[in-house]
């Protein structure tokens, strides 16, 4: 029994190393991720990259060009699965203050940056991807302007081995009009309802630094370097998206204005759980939505108790550009339950290739990386898992094989090591 641990603790640190061999996966079941799906599909992959795509039923290939063949046969190929907005990485044990590095002290920080915290070493990360989870957009929090979020794989020795997109948008928290202060943290108590007297001097704050972003930005000779407004440039630019925390209504349209002012490219509201009463303003402006956590309470005590679930309906029924996030309690373990959430969107309204786009296309295509993965096609990273069953339902979700980037990627944890230690010593089989 301790060898059988022993061994497991020792596999559970590796990390993947390059695809040296070139693979075909062959008569899988292949949800491409933009909405078709190949009954019996041949998905060569060489060098890291995805050379092709085939049904097998209409076309044939030399077998013989690869090294590896993996038989899935009765067994599903997803596109791997992308987590927005996510913690993960920056917090490790929410009640333990030193494990705790996804905020910094301040209120308008666009220079800090969410990528040189990242823990490569944490125990959640192999939770996370054991469910098909192997990119995450880590992301800051606090204050008015978080910081700077980048794209991860996970799977890495350090942050600068699992980066995937350096420096991929800036996070706003946009003020709220009305709140609710919490007035008891560990009984989680709130206090009655407030219009919040700084608003407009927090919203003049935010359009002063962005006049002061954009001038500096405009300005080729500059006396003095300031790492705030240098932060900036790629919103103005649009090599960065400006997302913008926010759920209400009257604040989600306060913020589109804003972002109209400032003629910003890329632009995301992310919870947006009114998002479905401005669907045409949205699509008009080009403004994409990452929806808040499917699986929690509506945010009005008038609405119906299912609207979250409905919520990605809505918006994909509006036309408008989604993707789903996990954002909330106990976020960071939870991220692995993020395909489940696409599970549920499927069952109130959703098809089940409309809800697994929402986790991996259209995930891509607000994070600015659909050009590289998201999907299972010709020419793109080769960041794909095969899973036993149905990925997006908790029963029958089984993830047997994952690769990032053509590398094998291990899918032990210490979750997976306890079940085998408690199995044993109880003698179930």
């Amino acid at each position: 029994m301790k060898k059988i641990l022993f061994t497991l603790a020792i596999i559970s640190s590796i990390i993947a190393t390059a695809q040296n061999k070139s693979i075909l996966i062959m008569n899988g079941v292949a949800h491409i991720g933009n909405d078709s799906v190949i009954q019996n599909s041949l998905i060569g992959i060489r060098d890291g990259k995805i050379v092709e795509v085939i049904d097998a039923s209409k076309a044939k290939v030399e077998t013989g060009n690869y090294e590896e063949k993996i038989n899935a046969i009765g067994k599903h190929i997803y596109p791997g699965f992308i987590a927005p907005n996510s913690t993960l990485g920056l917090i490790e044990i929410e009640a333990v203050r030193a494990t705790r590095d996804q905020s910094e002290i301040g209120t308008t920080l666009p220079n800090i940056r969410s990528l040189i915290a990242y823990n490569t070493d944490s125990k959640i990360i192999p939770t996370v991807r054991s469910n098909g989870i192997l990119l995450a957009q880590v992301t800051p929090r606090g204050g008015i302007i978080s910081g700077t979020s980048s794209i991860m794989m996970l799977d890495g020795w350090n942050w600068e081995d699992a980066v995937y997109k350096v420096d991929d948008g800036i996070h706003i928290n946009w003020p709220k009009i009305i709140s609710r202060k919490l007035i008891d943290e560990d009984g989680g108590v709130y206090g009655p309802y407030e219009k919040n007297k700084e608003y407009v001097k927090q919203i003049n704050d935010l359009k002063k630094l962005f006049d002061d972003g954009k001038a500096y930005n405009e300005t080729e000779i500059k006396e003095e370097k300031n790492l705030r407004l240098e932060a900036m440039k790629g919103l103005f630019d649009g090599t960065k998206t400006l997302f913008i925390h926010s759920d209400n209504v009257k604040e989600i349209v306060e913020a589109v204005n804003f972002a109209k002012q400032y003629q910003l490219k890329r632009v995301a509201i992310v919870g947006g759980k009114d998002s479905w009463m401005v669907t045409d303003l949205l699509k008009q402006n080009n403004i994409s939505v990452v929806v808040a956590r499917v699986h929690s309470l509506p945010e009005h005590p008038e609405e119906d108790i299912d609207a979250s679930y409905k919520l990605p309906y809505l918006l994909q029924k509006a036309g408008v550009l989604f993707c789903l996030n996990n954002e909330g309690d106990m976020e960071t373990m939870g991220t692995r339950n993020l395909p489940f959430m696409a599970g549920t969107a499927a069952a109130y309204g959703l098809t089940k290739e409309q809800a697994l786009k929402s986790i991996t296309l259209s995930t891509a295509k607000i994070l600015g990386i659909d050009k590289t993965t998201g999907s299972i096609e010709t020419g793109k990273d080769a960041n794909l898992f095969i899973s036993t069953g149905d990925a997006l339902d908790m029963r029958t979700n089984n993830v047997e094989m994952a690769f990032i980037k053509g590398k094998s990627i291990d899918l032990n944890n210490e979750q997976k090591e306890l079940y085998i230690k408690y199995k044993t010593k109880y003698g179930l089989k």
